[in-house]
Formats: structure tokens, C-alpha cells, sequence
């Protein structure tokens, strides 16, 4: 066994979650109860289940083991997660081999150097020839201290400067792959990649150097922006300007604000908002939303009002709604983009806008509106069928009534007749069912999935028995088959493995369901089996059942066909399992 599991083994989560969140007991079951530590609320929506050693968030989605709630409450990584629960309950950490690997090395060493870059550009900054960049950046109201507080910093344009000091350091051995320095093409040496330009520090949601992007100052100098290559410790598509400072906030205020470039994010948290975010130079990527997701459901995109600005907003959306995620649209008066905005009109006005803007579908009514004449039955049916792509994507019942009460409200038209042209419209864009399907999950599913998660001593017995012809019209069909292969592989698997294999929205059911409070739990593992047993036995019944039916068809079908010989075989294959079904009911 591993630390990390020797840790899970001996360590409650109630203990662990309970020197930081004044939890109650739920009754008799196995849950607790308690303010979420995540997110502002008063009412409690924060779930720990001792049996299965998890938490889960009703209100902000927040869930996981031990060690995901040490990591998002300390904000560090997943070995400093074990250390502090080691440290606290006195265990002793193994000793891992200082520089184990290169791979370990290089990170450490580009870090490094990423630290060591960062001093020399705010050093730059600060020196006399320095004096445009900090003109600039009084210019778009950045003051010293924003200045410092972002690491904001300069790069001259001699070419060699950083170089010759992370030589001194020793770092040449890691120059080509720290995205810092460039080889030059007749192989003679290295130039600095970042030259006369101001640079801002992307930093990983921990707070650690992961790359730059530096921005020209000079006329004619392209392209505009310059950003880091992909290295070892800089994954773009996994990587949010400012999140390592935004978090905190997004999760208070329960939204996070995506805007387009970094000039925005800093202008907005120097105005003192700060759950704001942007994408490193990229289009913004199902990864980067997936971080958002952690923080906060809610997203306000708000990019800048030129055509580049309405069509990264466009695929921006897209990409958010992939991930199911509750966007809303912020455009600012005047054509203004969120920097030059908040400006000119202060905060207090753009925190107004920004609490009024409009779910991503009602603004997008408002857009469609503006291009059709909704006053005419053709207007509104056009109108309609430009909304019914995105209303694909609503996998809510709630939100599907409530867009198409308000689409009725200004169209003029008869709620029901919107609202069943949304159902009919309610896949998702891959086009299959979404897997929020309107009917509940039956207890009976429940039940198995608890009992195969909270006792991993049963599944030996009872994973074998749910065959594909029980399992194949299962609500949780999706989570059952994960499971499965999961068990296949690894009888041992933990809860954090089988939620790894999901995608976003059945993980989101898989919490609900374990936390939900609809089936009664066992916290004794005899009776969560006695109980399991027959849940089985009744599903292996209904099996057989559809089976004898099927059987039956297919031999009439055969006899009609005058298919005799295929028609006996059938029948003997349909006795033999109306004996079993005899001898199961009976006993003998």
C-alpha cells in the first residue's frame, strides 16, 4: 500500500473537515452536515460522508477526498497536502530521492529560472531606461504598487542580459527547454526570446511561475502579444491568468469573470475585483474551464467589443457550455473594453453591470430579437430556430421552462408551444440524450452503487452478478460500466478513480446520488449486503423475464418464417431457462 492510501486508510475525513467546518450529524446516517468553506451561503449544502471518506458541496459542486479538501483549503499540491496530514497526524513522510529523475530536475529548474527572470525584469522596470514602460503603464492606470503586486516587469532589448545570468546560475543545461532563451538558427548560441517588451508573470493556480507573455512597446514591433512555449512546467490549455488570486474570491462571490487580455484582469483587481480571470493567449480550452468549474458554477464572460472581441466571446461560450457551465454576458456601454470601463466609470458601476447581466440564453434572445422582426409570424419563427442550437445545450428542465417562459413573454406566443419546441430540442451537441434525463434514479441503483463503493470487501460478490442484460437499462448505466471496467482492473479502486473516468456531468450525478438523502443508508456492512443480495436477485429475475419474452418472439418469428430447425433450438433454449426460473423461485 502507498502512503497516500496508508494516509486514507487511518485518517477520518469527518476529523479532517471538522477542525475547519463546524459539521453536524445528518440524523442517523453516515452524512454531515455543515457550512461550505468553499463558498458564501447560510444555509448548509456542505455533505461528508464517513463511510465512503468524501465530501461534496450542493451549492458550488466542491467535492473529493482528504486530500482534495487540504489542497483547495491550503491552496497547495497534492504532495504538500500529504505532508500537512502527515505532519498532523503524526506520520512520517517517506523520504523521496532528492532529484529522482530528470523530469524532476527540469521543472525545478525551470521554476528557478522562472524566479530568477522575474527579478531581473521588475529590476529593469525600475531603471532609469525603463521610464516608457512605466509611462505606459501609468497611462493605463497602473500604479507601482499593482505594478508589484503582478510582478510586472521589463525586458530590454539587448538580447543576451538574462541569459549571461542564468548562465552564472548554471541553468545551461535547461535553456532550450525553459521557453526563456531561443537557439539561434546557425547553432552559434542563444538570444533571449523576450526583447523590448513589458512582460506579465503567468502563474499556476499555486501561485508558482509557469510562464510570461510580454507585450510590445515599440511601434511595429509583432506580433503585439508574445507568450512562453509550452514547457515542463507551462501547460497553456491548462493555465488561467491570475486564477492563483481570483480563487478566493470566486468562490465567495460564487462567479468568476473571464475577460480577454491581461491589461483587463489587472485593471479590474486594481479597482479591487477580483474574481477575474483570462486565457494565456489562447483560445480558451475545455481544461481552463474545468479549473473555472472547481471555483465557481457561475462565469461572466466579458470580453473586449471589437469583432476579434465578439468572436473569441462566441467560441469562448461554446467551450462553457461544453462543460455545462452557467454563463452570463456582460457588455459595457460606450463600446469599452473592461479596463478602459472601469476607468472611466469606477467599480462600483461595473459590479452593477456585472450583477445584471443576462443568462447567456436570455441575451441571446435579446440578439436574435434585434435581427428579426419578432413582430410577424415568419420573424418569430426565425427567431425560434436561431435560439434552438443553443437551447440543445440546456440539460435542465428548470431552465428550459423558465427560457422558454421568457421567450413567450416577448415573442407573444404560447409558452407551451416554445417550451415542447425545447424539448424536443433537449440533446446535447453530440447528439445524444443528455445524461440529466427527467426521470428520476431508482433506489434500487442507489442502494448497488453505495454498497459497491462504501465496502469495497463486497464487491467481489456482487460486481460478477450485474451482467450487461441487468445493467443495460440503468438510469446510472454510464457509472455502472465505469465501475465495472474499473473492478476488472483493479477490485481496490478508490472513489476518486471511478470519478476520474466519468465525464463532468455523470460525475456531478455520481455526488449527487451518493449524498442524496431519498434511500435510506446501512452503516453496517452485513446488512448492505443482505440488502444488495436482494436488489440483485429481483434485477436477475427481471433479466430472466425479458429474456423468456424475447425467446418467445424470436421462436414465432422463426415458425412464421418456416424456419423449423431455428425455431426448435429456440425452444429448447427457452425451456431450460423457464427451468431455472422455476428452480430460483422455488429454491430447488
Amino acid at each position: 500500500m502507498d502512503f497516500a492510501r496508508q494516509l486514507k486508510a487511518a485518517i477520518n475525513i469527518v476529523d479532517v473537515v471538522g477542525e475547519e467546518v463546524r459539521l453536524k450529524r445528518a440524523g442517523s446516517s453516515q452524512r454531515y452536515m455543515g457550512l461550505c468553506p468553499f463558498h458564501t451561503e447560510k444555509t448548509p449544502s456542505f455533505s461528508v460522508h464517513s463511510g465512503m471518506q468524501i465530501f461534496y458541496c450542493f451549492g458550488c459542486g466542491a467535492k473529493g477526498d482528504i486530500f482534495e479538501f487540504i489542497k483547495e483549503m491550503h491552496h497547495v499540491t497534492f504532495p504538500e497536502a500529504m505532508k500537512i496530514l502527515a505532519d498532523r497526524y503524526g506520520f512520517e513522510m517517506p523520504q523521496r530521492p532528492f532529484h529522482s529523475d530528470r523530469e524532476s530536475r527540469l521543472r525545478e529548474a525551470i521554476h528557478r529560472m522562472n524566479e530568477i527572470a522575474v527579478a531581473h525584469f521588475r529590476g529593469l522596470l525600475m531603471e532609469p531606461h525603463g521610464a516608457a514602460a512605466r509611462r505606459y503603464l501609468e497611462e493605463r492606470g497602473v500604479s507601482a504598487r499593482t505594478a508589484d503586486e503582478f510582478g510586472l516587469g521589463l525586458a530590454g532589448r539587448g538580447g543576451s542580459a538574462l541569459i549571461q545570468i542564468l548562465r552564472r546560475e548554471g541553468f545551461e543545461e535547461y535553456f532550450e527547454e525553459s521557453g526563456l532563451v531561443i537557439k539561434r538558427q546557425d547553432g552559434s548560441g542563444f538570444f533571449d526570446r523576450f526583447r523590448g517588451r513589458l512582460i506579465f508573470p503567468i502563474h499556476n493556480e499555486q501561485g508558482k511561475i509557469a510562464g510570461f507573455a510580454g507585450r510590445a512597446l515599440a511601434e511595429g514591433d509583432e506580433p503585439k502579444y508574445l507568450n512562453s512555449p509550452e514547457t515542463a512546467v507551462y501547460k497553456k490549455s491548462l493555465i488561467l491568468y491570475n486564477l492563483n488570486r481570483a480563487r478566493d474570491a470566486a468562490r465567495k462571490e460564487g462567479r468568476i469573470l473571464l475577460v480577454e487580455g491581461y491589461m483587463d484582469v489587472i485593471g479590474l483587481c486594481s479597482a479591487g475585483i477580483t474574481e477575474v480571470v483570462a486565457s494565456c493567449g489562447t483560445a480558451l480550452t475545455h481544461g481552463q474551464v474545468k479549473l473555472m468549474k472547481r471555483f465557481a458554477g457561475q462565469v461572466i464572460v466579458n470580453f473586449d467589443p471589437d469583432a476579434a472581441g465578439a468572436r473569441g466571446a462566441a467560441k469562448s461560450i461554446e467551450v462553457l457550455l461544453d462543460e455545462n457551465a452557467r454563463v452570463r454576458v456582460l457588455e459595457l456601454d460606450e463600446d469599452l473594453d473592461p479596463d478602459e470601463y472601469i476607468r472611466k466609470h469606477g467599480a462600483e458601476r461595473y459590479r452593477e453591470l456585472a450583477s445584471q447581466a443576462p443568462n447567456y440564453y436570455f441575451w441571446l434572445a435579446d440578439q436574435a430579437r434585434k435581427r428579426f422582426d419578432s413582430r410577424t409570424a415568419e420573424g418569430r419563427g426565425q427567431v425560434l430556430q436561431f435560439l434552438l442550437p443553443a437551447v440543445q445545450r440546456i440539460p435542465d428542465k428548470i431552465e428550459r421552462a423558465g427560457v422558454a417562459g421568457d421567450l413567450a413573454a416577448y415573442l407573444g406566443v404560447d409558452r407551451g408551444i416554445i417550451l415542447d419546441q425545447f424539448k424536443k430540442a433537449a440533446i446535447d451537441p453530440r447528439g445524444r440524450k443528455s445524461p440529466f434525463r427527467e426521470e428520476p434514479v431508482p433506489a434500487v441503483e442507489k442502494l448497488l452503487l453505495r454498497a459497491l463503493l462504501q465496502y469495497p470487501d463486497l464487491r467481489g460478490e456482487l460486481a460478477p452478478r450485474l451482467e450487461r442484460e441487468i445493467i443495460e437499462g440503468f438510469r446510472l448505466r454510464p457509472i455502472f460500466e465505469a465501475l465495472l471496467a474499473l473492478f476488472g482492473a483493479q477490485p481496490d479502486f478508490e472513489y476518486a478513480e471511478l470519478d476520474a473516468r466519468l465525464e463532468d456531468s455523470w460525475r456531478d450525478l455520481l455526488s449527487r446520488v451518493l449524498f442524496a438523502d431519498e434511500v435510506e443508508e446501512n452503516g453496517d456492512m452485513d446488512q448492505a449486503r443482505l440488502d444488495a443480495i436482494s436488489c440483485l436477485r429481483t434485477l436477475e429475475m427481471r433479466a430472466r423475464e425479458g429474456r423468456v419474452a424475447s425467446l418467445q418472439r424470436m421462436a414465432k418469428e422463426a415458425i412464421d418464417r418456416g424456419e423449423t430447425k431455428e425455431a426448435m433450438r429456440l425452444m429448447e433454449e427457452l425451456d431450460a431457462l423457464k427451468r431455472q426460473h422455476r428452480r430460483v423461485r422455488t429454491g430447488r
